[in-house]
This record gives C-alpha cells, sequence and structure tokens, in this order.
C-alpha cells in the first residue's frame, strides 16, 4: 500500500510579499524627491515662525533667487567664482595626479613629497589663507592658491594610494610575457589605478568649491563671497540663503555628474566606494 506523499505548502509568505512600501522602496527617485520636499516644507514652516528674524521662509528664498537671475547678479558672481576655481583644480589635477603616481612607483619621491601632502590633507588650511594673502595679496593668484591647497593633497593622496594598491598579480604577470617599465606602466598600472584616481578627481572638486567660496570669504569679496558679504550687510537674509544654497546646489551638481561619469567609465567591481 503505498503512503500518499505530504504535500509541500507553497503559499507564499505574505510577509515577504512585495506591498506598497516595498514596491515605493524599489523607486530611489520617489525617496530623493520626497525627501527634498520634506526639507523645503520643513525650511518654510521654521521660517513662518520667526524663532529668528535672520532666517527667510524658503519661498522667500526661491524668489530672491529668481530675483538675482533677472537682474544677472548671480549669473555674474558665478562666473566670477568659477575663473580661480577653474584654475585651481586643473592645477591640482596635473600636479595632484603627476605627484600621486610618482610617489606609488619611486620610494624616493614618496620619502620626499607623501610627508608634505600629509600635513596638507591634516592641517586646517582655511586658517593658512590669511597668510596667503599676506605673501601674494588678495588678486587672483591667492584665491587659486586657495582652491588648490583644499583639493590637490586629496587628488595626490589617493592617486597614490590608487598606484600602490594596483595587484602585483598584474604587473608580474606583464613581466612575465616580457614586458617592459614604461609598459606596466601605460598597460598594466595606470589603468587598474583610474578607478580610485577618478574618485579622488570627485573629491577634489568638492574640496576646491570650498576652498574657492573661503577664499571669497576671506581674501576678497567677488563672486559668490561678494554677493554673501552684501546682503548680509544690508541685512537681506533671503538673497543671502538664495546664493549660499546656489552654490551648494552647483556643487552638488558638479560632484554628481562625475559621479554618473564615473559610473560609466568603470565598471562597478572596480569603482571605488569613496
Amino acid at each position: 500500500m503505498s503512503v500518499p506523499h505530504a504535500v509541500e505548502d507553497v503559499t507564499p509568505d505574505r510577509s515577504e510579499m512585495p506591498g506598497f512600501f516595498g514596491q515605493v522602496g524599489a523607486m530611489p527617485l520617489f525617496w530623493k524627491v520626497l525627501s527634498v520636499i520634506s526639507f523645503c516644507l520643513v525650511w518654510e514652516i521654521a521660517g513662518r515662525t520667526e524663532f529668528n528674524f535672520s532666517f527667510p521662509t524658503f519661498l522667500e528664498t526661491v524668489s530672491a533667487f529668481f530675483d538675482m537671475i533677472v537682474d544677472g547678479s548671480m549669473g555674474s558672481a558665478f562666473l566670477k567664482t568659477m575663473e580661480p576655481l577653474a584654475i585651481g583644480l586643473t592645477i591640482s589635477l596635473v600636479v595632484g595626479i603627476g605627484s600621486g603616481v610618482a610617489m606609488g612607483l619611486r620610494t624616493d619621491a614618496e620619502w620626499l613629497s607623501l610627508p608634505v601632502f600629509i600635513v596638507m590633507q591634516a592641517a586646517p588650511m582655511a586658517a593658512l589663507i590669511p597668510l596667503v594673502t599676506f605673501v601674494y595679496g588678495i588678486g587672483l593668484t591667492a584665491k587659486v592658491l586657495a582652491v588648490v591647497m583644499l583639493s590637490l593633497p586629496v587628488i595626490a593622496m589617493n592617486s597614490y594610494k590608487a598606484v600602490r594598491n594596483v595587484p602585483p598579480s598584474l604587473v608580474s604577470m606583464c613581466h612575465s610575457f616580457m614586458g617592459n617599465r614604461r609598459q606596466q606602466i601605460l598597460q598594466i598600472i595606470i589603468p587598474a589605478a583610474s578607478p580610485m584616481m577618478f574618485a579622488g578627481l570627485r573629491l577634489g572638486v568638492a574640496e576646491g568649491f570650498s576652498g574657492a567660496v573661503l577664499a571669497e570669504l576671506l581674501i576678497t569679496p567677488t563672486g559668490i563671497g561678494d554677493l554673501i558679504t552684501f546682503h548680509r550687510s544690508v541685512a537681506n537674509f533671503a538673497h543671502m540663503y538664495a546664493t549660499i544654497v546656489a552654490i551648494v546646489l552647483f556643487a552638488i551638481v558638479s560632484v554628481g555628474l562625475l559621479q554618473w561619469v564615473e559610473t560609466k567609465l568603470f565598471r562597478p567591481e572596480k569603482r571605488s566606494a569613496a
């Protein structure tokens, strides 16, 4: 007599079924939009409570932003701020990647340059900006140096670590195929280190924005720093907050675009987690 086999219960567990919140949770864009809306709503409510006379509402800030767009002051300020930022980031990119690769490949370059970059990365560079002003004045050179002082150490240190973290097996493989030193560097080391080096570039751009704004606030009030200083001095706080939010959003978009480019250029398993 055959014994019937037990029927396995294949009823899906409802606790594991993706409900409404599970489906919404799979939509990262929804949560991003929701967080922005929540932030703006909290800002508007906090401004209407009048807990501080210098804190405008969100709608007043948006209105002030469009006022500065229409009268051209916002665009002119951004153009003036972008000049030292672009020059400083270009210098930091060339010198930082070159120094990082040299430190990663040569021990003598590491002994000579690494302590300098470690000190630059650890020291409060904003406190040294007045010294830069004393030596180079209040012109464009001082502002470019302020950007370089903040962005260069990040780019150089990430490039150095990227070269040092290249798997030795790749270099050994190149050597076993009779590859010379130049081929090892250009065809093995640099491509393998490029994801982390690009992440360092992204972080360096973020630091460069901080350096540009600090330079305009501490050296010469031009560009974005001029708008912030002027509207604060005349108690036009909505315009001041609009200027601050504008440069913050511009920095976020710039770094976000670099991160998007990073995801397109490099495979996920090789992408830096920085």
